[in-house]
């Protein structure tokens, strides 16, 4: 691996955690999970198995450290890595097909509805499935959330690309 590329994949995580932990709970403890957001850059920017793997477990511990849910930590760790490589998968099969700057942030929101969907099962199943909870959630946090990475991605990607460009620390490929 190289050290530019898990330099930039750190200082994203480290970002992401940040946001993640200062972001107030909205609904029973959950917030959006600013985290997905920079994973997916990293997943955008080095879209290979290798980093996904360590930017998924990474992520997946961050999430699990700064999470309020409760069972959220188990949830977390399952989380990530599950989303990281289906982000993957559909990144590669449409990502590059279309302009960049309308996909990512489309994939992004899917991406965010892949996670929370996971989440949400993983963390009802610990706790104990309440009736209705799963849609509840899933409108409260889910789609606000989706609605708030894509936000953030359509903001933030043309800016990291243009510094990458500029400054050719790496290459994506």
């Amino acid at each position: 691996m190289k050290t530019r590329v898990l330099v930039i994949l750190s200082l994203l995580v480290g970002i992401g955690a940040v946001l993640h932990a200062v972001v107030p709970p909205i609904l029973f403890g959950m917030k959006p999970d600013m985290l997905l957001s920079m994973m997916f850059l990293g997943i955008i920017l080095f879209p290979k198995p290798k980093y996904v793997i360590l930017l998924a477990t990474v992520t997946g511990i961050m999430s699990a450290l700064t999470t309020s849910v409760p069972g959220g930590q188990i949830a977390n760790v399952i989380d990530k890595p599950v989303t990281a490589f289906l982000f993957l998968a559909v990144y590669l099969i449409f990502g590059k097909r279309f302009n960049e700057n309308i996909s990512v942030p489309i994939l992004t929101a899917i991406g965010t509805i892949i996670s929370g969907t996971v989440f949400l099962s993983v963390a009802l199943y610990i706790v104990g499935l309440m009736e209705g909870g799963f849609l509840a959630l899933f409108i409260g946090i889910v789609l606000p959330a989706a609605l708030v990475n894509t936000l953030v991605m359509i903001v933030i990607y043309p800016i990291v690309t243009s510094i990458l460009k500029r400054t050719q620390p790496i290459t994506t490929s």
